[in-house]
């Protein structure tokens, strides 16, 4: 049986790979220096703790509820800043969640025309957006039909990135935006389960050490007075920790980078595949 294409481009890409070890020409991986990104989400609806977030030092990205009242004004001056915008998509939740129906929420019963629907016109409410993460989202992340739904979409509304919020352990959305091609990544930390100072200065070591063992890491925190105060305190010092902190779509870039030769090339593979079952 003859391999197809995907098969042997994989193959030979294996091939080169061993090839370049065994003669000692593995390659020096870029970022070496361990990098972490922070997210700000749920802004939008204070103005106070909006600008603090927006004035928090370095590229720390932040995360806007597309209807919220103040998402337009607060999105404009974070990009005026030189932070990312980010739309915080809101997605349907299971528990005490689950019959909270947002504006601009996605949901499981919703027919595919009103799936596009509603993610075009929340995409279209946040200025300057250049990737998304998910608002609750504990039922809808689980289902693989309605993520493919959302990633085909993503694929035709311009270059975004995903960051997978993992508000349950049975997310499948990084996974299958993964195959669709799409840059994506997932949080490691959430930094203020507990709203208090201490206990986020806990979570905020787990980050860095999670960053110093794997390379890389992301945290996710809100506009909390505790979690601002924490970060203008800890963000000046990374640089002597021998930490920095990059953008989303960096740290993303720095994250594929350090994948092993085959899981790009059968990524790669995926992404063909996937791109010729688009429907239109």
């Amino acid at each position: 049986m003859r391999a197809g294409p995907a098969t042997r481009f994989l193959i030979a890409g294996l091939c080169l790979h061993v090839a370049g070890v065994a003669a000692g020409g593995a390659r020096l991986l870029p970022g070496s220096q361990p990098a972490i990104a922070l997210i700000i989400d749920d802004l939008g609806n204070r103005r106070s703790t909006g600008l603090r977030a927006i004035a928090l030092p370095g590229p720390v990205a932040c995360s806007f509820f597309p209807y919220a009242a103040l998402t337009r004004e607060l999105a404009v001056r974070a990009h005026a800043r030189g932070k990312e915008v980010m739309l915080h998509l809101p997605m349907q939740a299971t528990g005490h969640y689950q019959d909270v129906r947002e504006a601009g929420v996605l949901t499981l019963d919703m027919t595919q025309q009103q799936y596009r629907h509603t993610f075009r016109a929340d995409l279209a409410a946040v200025p300057f957006v250049s990737g998304f993460n998910n608002h609750m989202g504990s039922l809808l992340t689980r289902h693989p039909g309605n993520m493919a739904w959302l990633m085909q979409l993503v694929r035709r509304n311009g270059k975004l990135f995903f960051i997978d919020s993992r508000t349950t352990a049975a997310t499948v959305a990084r996974e299958v935006a993964e195959e669709y091609g799409i840059p994506s990544s997932q949080r490691n930390v959430f930094l203020d389960d507990v709203e208090e100072p201490d206990a986020i200065r806990v979570q905020f070591r787990r980050l860095l050490q999670i960053a110093r063992r794997d390379g890389t890491a992301i945290a996710i925190g809100h506009p909390y007075p505790a979690t601002l105060d924490v970060l203008s305190e800890e963000l000046p010092h990374l640089e002597r920790m021998n930490v920095q902190l990059v953008r989303v779509a960096d740290l993303i870039r720095m994250q594929q980078a350090r994948k092993p030769l085959w899981q790009t090339f059968l990524s790669r593979s995926h992404k063909a595949a996937k791109s010729s079952r688009l429907s239109p």
